[in-house]
C-alpha cells in the first residue's frame, strides 16, 4: 500500500492513538469523512502514488481519458485509506467486522496434512485484516516480510508477542531466508509471502491486464521444492462493516519431468497473475500495488 498514507494513518504512536480515539468516539463513518480530506492531500501532492496508481488504472480502464484516470486515482487512494482505518478499528477492538470466509472446506482438507503450506497474499484488498482472523488455522503463521521498525505498529498487530499466532521471518538472510522457511513448512506451519513483492527473489514476465508485468517466483519455487500447496488469500471489502476472504484459489506447484524449471515456474506465476486480474476486475478500487509492475527494469 501507499507508504505515505499508511504512515499518516498508523505510522507512529501519536498518529495511531489519534485515529484509534477518533474511531472509538466518532465511529467509522466519521473517520471516513475525515479521510476525505487526508486522501485529497495525497491526491494533490503525492506524485509517486499518483504515478504508480495511474499505471494500474490506465490498464484497468484503457478507454478512459487522462482526467478520468486522475479522478479515479483519488477514489483508489480513498479506498485504501478506508481499509487502513478498518484495520485500525479491528486491531484496536473499537469495531467488529463481519467476515465471510469462502473455501473453509478446501482449507480444512489442506490442514489435515502433516506438512505446512504457503499463504500467498498481495496488496489486494485488506490482507492484514484477514490475517488477524485466521485463528481457525490452529497453526503458527510465519510472515516473510521486512521487519517493522515501528514499535507502535508491532504493538497494534501483536507481532512476536508470546501469545501471537504470528512471527516474522526476515527475507534479508542468506538465500532470502529460505532455510528457516523450509524448516517451518516441514514442521507443518504456514508461511506467508507477499506474491507481488520480490524480497530478494528474481521475477518473471507474465501477462497481466493485456501487458507484460513482473512477478516474483520465489514462493512457487519453494512450494515446488517442498511439495506444499499455495493458498491464495484474497480479502475484499464488500460493505460498510463486511469483508469476504476467499481461500478457494489453490495452486499446487510440482516439477514434472525434464521440462525447464523456469518455464514451469512461469506457468504457476501466470496462474497467480490471472487470479489477481480476476479479483481486480471484480474490485477495481481494491488494487493497492502502488508500484509499477509493468515498468521495464
Amino acid at each position: 500500500m501507499s507508504q505515505t498514507l499508511e504512515t499518516t494513518l498508523r505510522g507512529n504512536s501519536i498518529g495511531f492513538w489519534f485515529f484509534k480515539t477518533f474511531l472509538r468516539f466518532g465511529g467509522l463513518y466519521a473517520a471516513y469523512m475525515l479521510l476525505l480530506g487526508v486522501s485529497l492531500h495525497y491526491w494533490l501532492f503525492d506524485k509517486k502514488t499518483v504515478k504508480s496508481s495511474s499505471a494500474y488504472l490506465k490498464r484497468r480502464f484503457p478507454l478512459d481519458s487522462k482526467i478520468k484516470i486522475r479522478l479515479k486515482v483519488y477514489k483508489l487512494i480513498y479506498s485504501q485509506g478506508k481499509q487502513l482505518l478498518d484495520r485500525i478499528a479491528q486491531t484496536s477492538g473499537s469495531i467488529k467486522f463481519d467476515i465471510d470466509f469462502i473455501g473453509r472446506d478446501i482449507l480444512n482438507e489442506i490442514l489435515t496434512s502433516k506438512k505446512g503450506f504457503i499463504l500467498l497474499t498481495a496488496h489486494a484488498g485488506n490482507w492484514q485484516l484477514a490475517m488477524t482472523e485466521l485463528n481457525m488455522l490452529e497453526k503458527k503463521i510465519f510472515l516473510v516480510i521486512l521487519k517493522e521498525n515501528n514499535i507502535a505498529v508491532q504493538k497494534a498487530l501483536k507481532i512476536n508477542n508470546d501469545n501471537s499466532m504470528f512471527e516474522i521471518l526476515s527475507p534479508e538472510g542468506h538465500l532470502g531466508g529460505i532455510v528457516p522457511v523450509v524448516k517451518e513448512l516441514n514442521n507443518g506451519n504456514a508461511v506467508s509471502y507477499m506474491g507481488d513483492r520480490p524480497y530478494g527473489f528474481e521475477s518473471l514476465k507474465v501477462d497481466f491486464m493485456n501487458d507484460k508485468a513482473s512477478f516474483p517466483y520465489g514462493a512457487f519455487a519453494i512450494a515446488a521444492a517442498t511439495k506444499v500447496p499455495i493458498v491464495t488469500v484474497l480479502a475484499s471489502k464488500t460493505g460498510f462493516k463486511t469483508y469476504r476472504v476467499d481461500f478457494t484459489n489453490i495452486i499446487k506447484p510440482e516439477y514434472k519431468g525434464r521440462k525447464n524449471k523456469k518455464n514451469q515456474l512461469s506457468e504457476w506465476v501466470q496462474e497467480y497473475a490471472d487470479i489477481l486480474n480476476n479479483f481486480f476486475e471484480e474490485y477495481p478500487y481494491q488494487c493497492f500495488l502502488f508500484h509499477d509492475v509493468w515498468e521495464n527494469k
